[in-house]
């Protein structure tokens, strides 16, 4: 392993986003040597996001000596499957909303026939935890990933849980809410737990106490439906006593989830990951003390609650190329 380090010493790490699809060229000590980036949307197929992805690709491989010096290629995306390297009906990628993309395969193919590894962007955040972060040493762990969604990579005895299928640990949908008063999920399900512990949980949570009660808050000088989490965090750090209970209400749900996780795979650490958690001791606070309140017995006072220490701008690279290590 050493040696084909030595005449390998890098790895190309995806970050494929709704949005932007991110490069790195990336060693073994977790250093970006080179970066690149696409907009992830304007493409109709497969075939010519593929295309796109090769032409800003290649010159920055070329930066780091050329084909000859990487090792493997790890990509991150939305309802990416581990298991056969595709990416499955993902509602926000144009390209591959209605059918299965087998986007590892093309990869490799133009590169040269290297290994190319794909999971869903929660799992990728979790290897990157294991390889490069907080979780380094940790073999039973959970990675919630906050954003605009609630994503999770389970990691049981060192290794990823995929399940049968590769779809495992989607901890975003368990149902919080039964009933007709759930909010509804772009999953079709109602009362999932992303749809109230999201950044966009958290704004709607937001519109809706504004919109049902007269309570005075700062938020009531921006535009209702343009609130963001952010928005509820900066009002919160001012001390508007309605954006911190917007932060225990959603705090509060995460900490009572995370005592239902316990119970399946008794993990050492809960890892929070993603532009939420920089609202610090305000959201983390009540998810320590609900999970406490919640959790059974046996696991009480076990469990540490912490932020991801990867650098936010490229923590989801990182964890993308840590699947190229795991690869032959």
């Amino acid at each position: 392993m050493n040696e084909q380090m030595t005449q390998k010493p890098y790895v190309i790490g995806l970050d494929l986003g709704g949005t932007n699809s991110v490069f790195g060229i990336v060693d073994a000590r977790g250093d970006i040597k080179a970066t690149t980036a696409i907009k992830t949307g304007g493409h109709t197929t497969p075939e010519s996001y593929v295309d796109a992805c090769m032409e800003v690709l290649l010159p920055v491989i070329e930066q780091v000596g050329g084909l000859d010096k990487i090792k493997a290629m790890g990509i991150g995306a939305p309802n990416g499957n581990y298991y056969n390297g595709t990416i499955e009906f993902a509602p926000n990628l144009p390209w591959a909303h209605d059918t299965v993309v087998p986007l590892a395969q093309m990869f490799s193919e133009r590169l040269g026939g290297i290994p190319v590894g794909l999971t869903n962007d929660a799992n990728a955040a979790a290897m990157g935890e294991m390889v490069y972060g907080v979780a380094r040493g940790m073999k039973d762990f959970i990675v919630i990933t906050l954003g605009t969604g609630v994503g999770s990579g389970i990691v049981v005895n060192g290794q990823v849980v995929y399940g049968h299928d590769g779809f495992a640990g989607e901890l975003g949908h368990v149902t919080m809410v039964r009933g007709a008063e759930g909010r509804l999920c772009g999953c079709g399900r109602t009362g999932c737990l992303e749809t109230y512990c999201s950044a966009t949980g958290v704004a709607r949570t937001a519109r809706e106490l504004l919109q049902n009660t007269d309570r005075p808050s700062l938020l009531r000088e921006l535009d209702t439906e343009s609130i963001t989490s952010l928005d509820v965090s900066i009002a919160a750090e001012k001390g508007d006593e309605l954006a911190k209970e917007i932060y225990d209400f959603t705090g509060k749900m995460l900490g009572e989830a995370c005592a239902d996780f316990a119970a399946f795979s008794s993990p050492e650490a809960f890892i929070f990951f993603g532009g939420m958690t920089k609202a610090g001791e305000l959201i983390m606070k009540p998810i320590r003390e609900a999970y406490e309140a919640h959790v059974m017995k046996p696991f009480r006072g076990k469990a540490q609650f912490l932020v991801s220490g990867l650098d936010g701008a490229s923590a989801a690279v990182l964890g993308a190329s840590a699947i190229g290590w795991e690869l032959k």
